[in-house]
């Protein structure tokens, strides 16, 4: 089939992540669904991709009670359902974007706004739990979701080990009705020794290894006494111990921010010393060492917008990134803009320079729908459109990677939740100009 040339795009990008394996977090917290749609919806004459499997043109997918009832080119119309014409149309599942502090920053220079970290001991917050500061009514979920954006991972930042990270759904309702699944890792640093309380990366990856052999007494002494062991027996904080025991456990991936391929190698060892499974953050050099990846198994999160040099440690990052993991057998999943909360819709820009850029279409697909979605432990619910997955829709004018296409509807757990934001109601605000902004040529302002 033949692709249309996906041109690069210029967005602000920055870190990314690494990841290990699908995590299935012990104790993981699966919040109940919203309310299910009550309408039964037929989106009809579809170019569906389900991304499970091929391409299905002329498709229906019919959605009822917040799932996908049924998905074909045969498929029979509920004579009750609400239908949408698709013809000339694309339908993916919902785009899912896997490191952001959406819902957690309004305004990145108001601290007061900011609720992505926390002060921890030490440079150690391992029982942080991000999401419990999540904002439900947060301006920028609007124009995210307006994009395809149905969930997000939501992540700490800050410290040594920042905490906990979660996947939430983008619909309207309180936090209990958007968490789909928390916690999905924990979160960890070896790119930044100042942020790590640290004087150098290596100090950071020694702090680590003294982190974990606490963890494992702690485990331990616990196991054996079969009661709470003195806390006056450790540096790090009980609860902390206690929240990184299914990161030991190999239970609960670590997210580990790295840039530099010596960094993402000493993750790795870290990795295999105490049975880890790893998510390395950053990766602008993990194209250097894609086969150890590769044969690690460990997926990589990372963008494709920058290819500028920010630090020492980036000085081999290039735009290909993403296309040379997935050539090397690495599970790519792309992040955008670094996370920044106003920049989380543009992940499908990310995802037309992948494909610009060497990665075909239907892996930058994969990248933002199913692969994150298996990562964190929720493929059994959506990433794919699937019978009796959950209705995280979407239907597109055309090719989603394409900078002119639109999103046209888009379903979370069933409901059509586009709907005006602000960026919106400012365009509509200034298509008509009040006549005193309309001055003829050469007029003089009022008062010179």
């Amino acid at each position: 089939m033949t692709r249309r040339l996906h041109l690069p795009v210029a967005v602000v990008s920055a870190a990314v992540f690494v990841v290990s394996g699908s995590p299935c977090a012990a104790g993981a917290q699966v919040a109940a669904p919203a309310q299910p749609a009550a309408a039964v919806i037929a989106i009809t004459g579809a170019r569906v991709h389900p991304v499970s499997g091929p391409v299905i043109e002329n498709a229906t997918v019919v959605i009822r009670d917040g799932k996908i009832a049924a998905v074909g080119a045969n498929v029979a119309i509920p004579a009750e359902a609400r239908r949408i014409d698709a013809t000339g149309k694309w339908v993916t599942p919902g785009l899912i974007n896997s490191a952001t502090q959406l819902g957690l920053s309004e305004i990145g220079a108001v601290p007061q706004t900011v609720e992505s970290s926390a002060r921890g001991r030490d440079a150690i917050s391992a029982a942080f739990r991000v999401w419990e500061g999540f904002n439900p009514a947060s301006v920028l979920l609007a124009p995210t979701r307006n994009e395809g954006v149905t969930s997000v991972l939501i992540v700490p930042s800050g410290g040594l080990v920042a905490g906990q990270a979660a996947v939430v759904d983008l619909h309207e309702g309180t936090l209990p009705e958007m968490l789909r699944r928390a916690p999905v890792a924990m979160v960890a640093q070896i790119a930044n020794a100042d942020a790590g309380g640290s004087g150098s990366r290596g100090e950071l990856m020694m702090r680590l290894r003294e982190l974990l052999n606490e963890v494992r007494a702690y485990g331990t002494r616990t196991a054996r006494g079969g009661q709470r062991p003195d806390p006056t027996a450790f540096e790090i904080s009980r609860t902390d111990l206690a929240a990184l025991q299914p990161v030991l456990a190999g239970a609960l991936p670590l997210i580990i921010n790295a840039d530099m391929a010596s960094d993402i190698e000493a993750a790795m060892r870290l990795a295999e010393e105490y049975g880890l499974r790893i998510m390395i953050g950053g990766g602008a050099e993990a194209w250097k060492v894609a086969g150890k990846l590769a044969a690690a198994r460990i997926p990589v999160l990372t963008g494709t917008l920058n290819n500028i040099p920010g630090s020492f440690a980036t000085l081999g990052a290039r735009q290909e990134n993403a296309a040379l993991l997935r050539r090397a057998g690495v599970e790519v999943l792309l992040v955008g803009a670094g996370g920044e909360a106003f920049n989380v819709r543009n992940i499908r820009q990310e995802a037309g320079n992948a494909v610009a850029y060497g990665m075909s279409w239907d892996d930058a697909l994969r990248s933002v729908t199913l692969a994150p979605a298996e990562a964190f432990g929720v493929a059994g619910e959506v990433g794919t459109i699937q019978v009796g997955r959950d209705a995280n829709v979407v239907v597109w004018s055309g090719d989603p990677f394409e900078f002119s296409t639109r999103a046209e509807h888009v379903f979370i757990r069933g409901r059509d939740v586009r709907q005006q934001s602000r960026q919106d109601m400012l365009i509509e605000r200034y298509k008509t100009l009040p006549p005193s902004y309309r001055q003829p040529p050469g007029a003089v302002r009022p008062g010179g």
